[in-house]
């Protein structure tokens, strides 16, 4: 079962990711791809550091995604990636379009064919306005495309909003 859960910044979309992996029953990776590149970031990651129990698997992984989905995916395991939004910037940041494209086509690709739970976390931030900056509307307009393109291939799609999950669609 592959689940995406999307909502703005400090929505409760992490603290829910974390509960159904807890509820899965399983064994539970957790792979991040958050970088400590300033103070306050590295404190964003202390705090879900802290949140995260002490027996999950973390795997730290800012760009080659879909490698640490296809290595660390069993069926007796949970995977939950946190977060999508942080992997994008990442990727966008490193100014190679063909490995981008490549990077999230991989994604796309490999993702329904991995075996396990697969729980995916993403900002959504299409709710605004059009950003003025021509790479602040790429970055809004490729994350939008990638969370449609990824709900397109999940069987439970959650928004999160003030702590409260809704289902967006819910195929189990």
């Amino acid at each position: 079962m592959r689940e995406l859960i999307l909502g703005g910044a400090r929505s409760g979309k992490s603290r829910l990711a974390q509960q159904r992996a807890e509820a899965s029953g399983l064994a539970v990776t957790c792979i991040v791809t958050a970088t400590p590149d300033d103070r306050e970031m590295a404190e964003r990651i202390a705090h879900h550091q802290a949140a995260r129990p002490a027996d999950w698997l973390v795997v730290e992984e800012p760009i080659a995604l879909t490698a640490a989905l296809t290595e660390h995916a069993a069926p007796e395991r949970c995977l939950l990636v946190d977060c999508l939004t942080l992997w994008l910037n990442n990727s966008l940041a490193d100014g190679a379009d063909t490995r981008f494209a490549l990077q999230r086509q991989a994604l796309l690709d490999t993702l329904p064919r991995l075996p396990g739970e697969i729980i995916l976390v993403g900002n959504e931030i299409g709710l605004g306005v059009v950003p003025m900056g021509q790479l602040t509307r790429r970055f809004v307009d490729e994350n939008g495309r990638l969370h449609q393109d990824l709900a397109a291939l999940c069987e439970r799609v959650t928004l999160c909003v003030a702590g409260l999950p809704m289902a967006l669609k819910d195929e189990t």
